[in-house]
């Protein structure tokens, strides 16, 4: 019985490509993580500053917000697989000439900022190809929502060593080797795109002008609920709370008195977080309510956030870190996966990219946000007020979150008006 449960929890590694994937990723994940905690705790050390804090956040992710409509575009009329290539190769110039910088000791406040809008740019495509292409390597359908959510367990399991791996090369080494070894890492996941073994590309025959793909996407979102108020919910979430974790390094050093290494294990123990909510939600039967599970974890993250706020005590703060990465990356896994299932195979791309803009386009305004409000009040007052909010969203959409599920009458209906949406648009 324990046997069949573990090979349920990871059954989407039947499928040769998600495998080679997953692997290839973990290793990129762990080496972009290490980058993102490197380049926050650079920028701190030279500035001091709240708001430059949130501004390098806004710089390395609004241009995702800009241009992710036409990166969802992309994934929707190229080949995906070349598309993603491209980006991965495109990734690994920007963090070599980051570490290049460093190691010479050529680096600005402005120049990193400049490398992070540029990386920016390439997440535009990135993400609108990576998640639908996860369509395409999985041939067993009924393994996607499982392999959805050990794609998040990846992501997350960096999250947990990517961090703590960067405090400590950070002390002993210094940022630029941090920044070397996340370029070298995209060697392991464009090795792994070139042994895959995926169906040929079949083109659209029919190219439409973007500006009509643009407007399709959006009345299908507008016509279908199901999907849009899912989305809106993420965006107030990544707009107003989602955006703490840019006040992580004033806690390292001002309230817990640590250095880089310090700012490294709080992620971590985030992270370790977030790696228990994917297995938990790997392991959840395909029957599950996702929606009362997602309105559960988000009052779980609001509650941690308001708990953490105020805990001078490191070892008891880490543990409300802990619970707060539950809470926050089973929200975020549940909204994704919600999405995409229930999406058009046709608008997949589209929809993608619309999420980036929820995601994207709110984070990084949010992070400029609580620079500010952090400048005024204090981070440990602004995460408190975060912390509310996210118990404030909760509030606000769990009457459609506590529906009872669709029963099979209403999933034939449902269908049917996806058909009909697609027909009008």
């Amino acid at each position: 019985m324990k046997t069949n449960k573990i090979a349920s929890t990871f059954r989407a590694f039947r499928n040769r490509n998600y495998s080679l994937f997953f692997c290839g990723q973990s290793i990129s994940q762990i080496g972009t993580w290490m980058q993102r905690t490197g380049v926050s705790w650079v920028i701190y050390t030279m500035t001091h500053s709240a708001f430059m804090l949130g501004l390098t956040v806004f710089a390395s992710q609004f241009p995702s917000f800009l241009f992710s409509l036409l990166g969802g575009i992309a994934s929707d009329r190229y080949s995906r697989y070349k598309v993603l290539l491209l980006t991965q190769i495109a990734s690994m110039v920007q963090a070599v000439l980051l570490a290049l910088l460093t190691l010479t000791n050529h680096y600005t406040v402005w120049g990193i900022l400049t490398l992070s809008i540029i990386l920016g740019v390439i997440n535009a495509f990135d993400v609108p190809v990576r998640q639908p292409l996860i369509h395409e390597m999985v041939t067993d359908k009924t393994d996607l929502p499982n392999a959805l959510a050990l794609n998040s367990s990846m992501v997350n399991l960096a999250r947990l060593t990517g961090p703590a791996l960067s405090g400590i090369i950070l002390v002993k080494f210094g940022a630029g080797t941090c920044f070397l070894l996340n370029g070298l890492s995209f060697l392991a996941v464009i090795i792994s795109l070139l042994f895959m073994k995926l169906p040929g590309y079949i083109p659209s025959p029919v190219k439409k002008k973007i500006k009509y793909e643009l407007a399709e996407g959006f009345a299908y979102l507008k016509n279908t609920p199901s999907i849009s108020i899912i989305m809106l919910m993420l965006a107030l979430t990544s707009l107003l709370v989602l955006p703490y974790n840019t006040l992580l390094p004033v806690f390292a050093k001002v309230i817990f008195k640590g250095d880089a290494a310090t700012f490294g294990y709080i992620n971590s123990f985030i992270g370790l977080g977030a790696v228990g909510s994917s297995v938990f939600l790997a392991s959840l039967k395909p029957e599950a309510d996702l929606k009362i599970v997602l309105l559960a974890n988000s009052v779980i993250f609001g509650i941690c956030l308001i708990l953490f706020s105020h805990i001078s005590y490191f070892p008891l703060a880490m543990l409300f870190a802990i619970l707060t990465g539950f809470g926050m990356m089973s929200q975020s896994t549940i909204c994704l996966t919600i999405i995409q299932v229930n999406s058009a195979q046709k608008m997949r791309g589209r929809v993608m990219s619309y999420i980036a803009m929820s995601y994207f386009g709110m984070l990084p305004l949010g992070s400029l946000l609580i620079g500010i409000i952090s400048q005024q009040t204090g981070a440990p007052n602004a995460i408190l007020c975060q912390g509310i909010i996210a118990l404030i969203i909760a509030a606000v959409f769990s009457k459609y979150l506590r529906k009872n599920r669709l029963d099979k009458k209403n999933i034939k209906q449902l269908k049917e008006d996806e058909e009909v949406v697609m027909e009008r648009i």
